[in-house]
């Protein structure tokens, strides 16, 4: 059923004009961007939030392969 509605709808954005299209284009490459934003914003507040509450396990490459052992 997705595969349909995604089908319709680029066959609707045929119909439009080129100008049109490409004003979509831009438009659609906005959005995305300010989605993708949105997502890494909320990442680096998760990680910070994270971070102090000591969730965060800091050490050398040595120190993290040797914790990464004992998980098994």
């Amino acid at each position: 059923m997705q595969t349909s509605k995604f089908d319709s709808i680029l066959d609707e954005i045929e119909t439009l004009s080129i100008d049109e299209q490409t004003a979509l284009l831009v438009i659609m490459h906005r959005r995305l961007s300010d989605r993708r934003r949105t997502e890494i914003a909320a990442n680096i507040a998760q990680g910070k939030q994270d971070y102090q509450s000591g969730k965060v396990f800091r050490g050398t490459v040595n120190e993290v392969i040797a914790e990464l052992k004992l998980i098994r």
